[in-house]
Parts: structure tokens; C-alpha cells; sequence
């Protein structure tokens, strides 16, 4: 029916709608098919459909009273080491959020595939820049899940 390639955080993928019927799309990324369930109906040929990609949220600013401390350099929400998924999949739990310490070995999310629950571990230790997802969203192999900084 219609090809599309978008490039979605550094990571190309190749989409093809084969069939779409009311809210049901048959799709196949990267020569793996899905069926996806829409949540609201398109009529083909009328519109085209959109990827959105969502925005990193800002660390936030964290402060003593007590003492005063070398601030260390600023880290832009989004920068530092990238989390990825290891395999296509649907984000079953977010353990941590914008601002957690982590240490390498934390488990940051569970990702749900294949039946099978794989906790994606933290590979360096640092503070949490971004949280890229949320349970219930489905991830493609590659997609950045968290950024440790």
C-alpha cells in the first residue's frame, strides 16, 4: 500500500502499511510485521500518518541549603550515555525517572518480549538525563529508552 522510511533518534526503519482497515493497520518494520490497533481510524489516500517523537524531559535542578557546592558543569537533558533496546518489545515497568543515581547493573526498565520480561540494566553509572518511554509503549531494537549522564 504505502513504504515509508523514517530515522527516529539515529535509527532508520523501513515501514510499510500493507492493509488498513478501520482502526486496524497490517505493517511491517524492517521486515517484521505487526498488526496495529489505531487509535483513531485513517482513510487511505486522505491522510498520511505521522510519526511523533517524544522530548527528552529536563533534569531537574537540584540544590543544598545547608552548604555551598561546586556546581559540576551543566548536563542538557537528553546528553550522555545512551540506554537501548536490545530487541523489539513493549515497556512493561520505568524504575527510574529524570534525576536518579544509578549505578551500572540497575535495572531501568522491563521490557516485555517474546512473553518473556528482560530487565535492561544501566552500563555506566551516573544521573538520569532523560526517560525516553513509558509502560505500555512499544520499542522497535535500537530505540533509546534512558539517557545516563
Amino acid at each position: 500500500m504505502a513504504k515509508y522510511e523514517y530515522k527516529v533518534q539515529g535509527v532508520d526503519y523501513e515501514v510499510d502499511i500493507e492493509e488498513v482497515e478501520g482502526t486496524l493497520a497490517k505493517v511491517t518494520v524492517n521486515g517484521i510485521k505487526f498488526d496495529v490497533e489505531l487509535k483513531t481510524p485513517i482513510s487511505v489516500g486522505k491522510q498520511t500518518p505521522k510519526h511523533v517523537a517524544k522530548k527528552p524531559v529536563a533534569a531537574p535542578v537540584q540544590g543544598s541549603m545547608e552548604k555551598p557546592q561546586e556546581k559540576p558543569a551543566p548536563v542538557k537533558a537528553g546528553e550522555g550515555t545512551k540506554v537501548v533496546s536490545p530487541l523489539p518489545g513493549t515497556i512493561t515497568s520505568v524504575n527510574v525517572k529524570v534525576g536518579d543515581a544509578v549505578a551500572v547493573g540497575d535495572s531501568v526498565v522491563v521490557l516485555e518480549a517474546m512473553k518473556m520480561q528482560n530487565s535492561i540494566e544501566a552500563e555506566t553509572a551516573g544521573t538520569v538525563t532523560s526517560v525516553m518511554v513509558a509502560v505500555g509503549d512499544s520499542v522497535m531494537e535500537g530505540a533509546v529508552l534512558v539517557t545516563i549522564a
